[in-house]
């Protein structure tokens, strides 16, 4: 092994963040950040359900996502169990709504049925697919900030278990369109309880200055000083076509402090106890929302399922407590905590290229100076069109080589995509065998949630299909797209 070889492996490179360190193992797959099944096999390749990758590009090409149906439903499980332990005491147990916006299709309804969870909508594209599905309507729920009058008629038409009311005048049109149709919504209220969430600002929910949400806050413009949250408690509960169920809260996304949890149930509680006094209005549901954060690279710490409910039920329980009330049936929303790294997405390798970047001097001998290093850009098959996280919010992911290992040592790469755009950037900044070459295979962990329900055409490329894997075989759930179905909707001149 060469000097400089040897360096490299050792040494980090000064272009490389803070965060990322070289690994110890380039051909390890860090278990937090993968399904339970996924693993290499004894050549080396990685595998899903016993499947090498290599048999799926075959079967169904690259781009691909790539989902263990049996992590999905371990990690619903894990969710359901936990919350109904650690609440069973309080109020009976929890109601665990799984958020579709992060990855929907009518497999994962019925798997989300199957294991005993509800689903959680945000349009009425998303209510086609429960509806397609087969779900009942009594376990669905419809959120949105600008529902649309035909969104809430389909609601009411599917008899949904609950409308989570975004503002005031959103609550007078869903009660009046119920009340011509000779019926009550079931609503419940979202509110914003001024709590900062440790996340992106981009995935921030539960501020004042933002669109979602009924703000607890006093208006003391107004003689007599309501906060919107609480005018919509007097709204909903005098209007003759809403059943007011509760309150609602969602602070965020990507959340691994618990503080933000705590804070925000303790506020609602205390909103609820002040509602039932005033008015004399018992709300029997509180909705906590999702928001826990996944393992896209080695330094995230995700806390599991037991952990949070057990910190949840802790703040519940004290606070119902000291206000003297009793406790409203528990809710939740876990959306990219149960779907997020159950997923992976394989892109086929093609150019390689290595640029030279200015840094300063790794070397305290050199300080002042800057120095030249090696980057190297790993382009794959897709990119942002399958990936639209890193643009959006500098989301950071890994990857490692998927179809074989290697013993070279590693080089800091950025794995890029093949769309037009310079910000066209899959993984900023990861370790990779010096050796990569084109027509490898990698693979990206963590894309279960937010990646294919925001997939786009751009440049005209055609959306990833969605493979299940279960029991050692593997079945399409959602088909990738074919350019007969990108031209289809073209009208010609």
């Amino acid at each position: 092994m060469s000097p400089q070889h040897e360096d490299s492996q050792s040494q980090a490179s000064p272009l490389a963040p803070e965060w990322l360190s070289v690994p110890a193992d380039l051909n390890a797959l860090e278990p937090k950040m993968w399904a339970q099944d996924a693993a290499r096999n004894d050549s080396g390749e990685l595998t899903v359900g016993g499947i090498p990758v290599s048999e799926l590009q075959q079967q169904y090409g690259t781009p691909l996502f790539v989902m263990s149906e049996d992590d999905f439903r371990a990690r619903a499980r894990a969710f359901s169990d936990a919350f109904n332990n650690a609440f069973a005491d309080i109020c009976g147990g929890v109601d665990v709504y799984y958020a579709g916006k992060s990855f929907l299709c009518t497999a994962v309804v019925r798997w989300v049925e199957e294991e005993g969870l509800r689903l959680d909508t945000a349009s009425g594209g998303e209510l086609a697919v429960a509806a397609k599905a087969g779900i009942p309507g009594a376990d669905v729920a419809l959120h949105g900030n600008n529902k649309s009058d035909l969104e809430i008629h389909r609601a009411l038409d599917m008899k949904l278990g609950r409308i989570v009311v975004d503002s005031l005048g959103e609550l007078v049109r869903v009660g009046d369109i119920a009340q011509r149709r000779g019926e009550q919504a079931k609503v419940m209220l979202r509110l914003t309880p001024g709590v900062h969430a440790h996340t992106h600002e981009f995935i921030a929910t539960a501020h004042e200055d933002q669109k979602f949400g009924l703000s607890m806050a006093a208006d003391t413009t107004e003689q007599a000083g309501l906060s919107a949250a609480e005018e919509a408690v007097a709204a909903a509960s005098a209007h003759p076509g809403i059943e007011l169920l509760g309150l609602h809260c969602h602070i965020g996304s990507q959340i691994f402090e618990p503080d933000g949890f705590a804070l925000a149930a303790q506020k609602l509680l205390r909103f609820l106890a002040a509602m039932q006094e005033k008015y004399s209005i018992v709300l029997p549901e509180l909705d906590l929302g999702g928001g826990y954060g996944i393992a896209y690279t080695p330094v995230d710490t995700p806390r599991p399922a037991s952990e949070i409910a057990e910190a949840m039920a802790a703040v519940v329980r004290s606070t119902c407590a000291e206000l003297g009330i009793d406790a409203p049936r528990i809710s939740i929303e876990p959306g990219r905590a149960i779907v997020g790294s159950t997923t992976f997405t394989l892109y086929e390798v093609g150019t390689l290229k290595t640029v030279r970047v200015d840094a300063p001097a790794a070397d305290a001998s050199d300080a002042g100076n800057n120095v030249t290093y090696p980057r190297r850009y790993v382009s794959v098959d897709g990119g942002m069109s399958d990936n639209a996280r890193p643009v959006l919010y500098d989301a950071d992911y890994s990857a490692i080589l998927a179809s074989r290992t290697s013993a070279a040592g590693p080089q800091l790469s950025r794995v890029v995509g093949k769309h037009c755009e310079s910000g066209d950037i899959v993984v900023r900044d990861v370790y990779l065998p010096e050796d990569v070459a084109a027509g490898d295979l990698l693979a990206v962990p963590g894309t279960g949630a937010y990646c294919w329900a925001l997939s786009s055409n751009y440049n005209y490329l055609a959306r990833p299909g969605v493979v299940a894997v279960r029991d050692g075989s593997a079945r399409l759930i959602v088909r990738g797209e074919t350019e007969e179905d990108l031209l289809n909707r073209d009208m010609g001149v």
